[in-house]
């Protein structure tokens, strides 16, 4: 069987409103049929605070912190916590939700998605897994987090290594078009992200903080060695390749998709009526 061939784009490191943007823009341009299914990797400038679509950012979020911190701020598209984008590779992906390969529900279009993620952490030598809520605390925390800040549990079909999550990801549906992106962490400061959201008090915070420690990972800490960006790119390019049964071939937007896309991240990701919407 001939392997199908998707976009691949590097967009490097941008704003976190071009960052959305892009995302949504690739949705629209897909759902249009002017586009093939596409794989983003891209970076954050500066490192970014991004908040799931249905969190209330005044009420959960340290703003004084995220400002000291000289950190941009973003509300994407999607659901899903609070997520600190620096040491980090960033993905996306965007396929129809009609396409051969892709289960009509979410929790399974995750597993087919996340395939990609699996193969690029065995590219790196790491042996990761799918994590699958299993007893009822478990199912019930992902209906009811018990934090704000994203890599705090892992949902259905997220990566988890040594039992600890190393990978999030988020999904919308619009337009018949799935979009899922998500966070391959590299390295990672938790004394500095927990600063980043409200607690009831410290010592709440301090056993979250701890807590936190036990559930995510670092696939640097993981790995004992720097795993450069350039080292994360090229495995899970081909981890994708492998996962999806792909081939991946390179693209760069042209200038009026440039254009487009930084109209729509000025007119929507960088507003207050969206970042600050709930």
């Amino acid at each position: 069987m001939e392997k199908e061939t998707w976009r691949y784009i590097d967009s490097g490191y941008c704003s976190p409103e071009f960052n959305m943007a892009l995302d949504e823009a690739l949705l629209d341009w897909h759902s249009q049929g002017l586009i093939p299914p596409t794989i983003r990797f891209y970076g954050w400038n500066p490192a970014t605070l991004s908040i799931g679509y249905f969190q209330k950012a005044k009420k959960e979020i340290n703003f004084q912190a995220v400002k000291d911190q000289k950190l941009g701020f973003v509300r994407r598209p999607t659901g899903g916590r609070g997520v600190l984008h620096d040491q980090e590779l960033t993905y996306s992906v965007i396929v129809h939700e009609e396409h051969e390969q892709m289960p009509k529900t979410v929790t399974e279009a995750y597993r087919v998605i996340s395939e990609g993620i699996l193969e690029g952490f065995r590219q790196l030598g790491l042996k990761a897994e799918f994590s699958i809520p299993r007893s009822e605390e478990e199912k019930r925390g992902l209906k009811n987090p018990r934090s704000s800040v994203c890599f705090d549990a892992s949902s259905w079909y997220e990566l988890i290594v040594e039992g600890r999550k190393v990978a999030g990801s988020a999904q919308t549906r619009q337009k018949g078009v799935i979009l899922q992106h998500g966070s391959i962490l590299l390295n990672m400061d938790e004394d500095q992200l927990f600063d980043l959201f409200n607690f009831p008090n410290e010592r709440v915070k301090e056993r979250m903080k701890q807590g936190f420690k036990n559930k995510a990972v670092a696939t640097n800490d993981l790995a004992k060695r720097e795993i450069s960006i350039n080292e994360a790119k090229t495995a899970f390019k081909k981890g994708f390749e492998l996962g999806l049964n792909i081939n991946l071939e390179p693209y760069e937007l042209n200038e009026k998709e440039k254009f487009y896309v930084q109209k729509l991240a000025k007119e929507k990701y960088a507003s207050d009526e969206w970042n600050f919407k709930r």
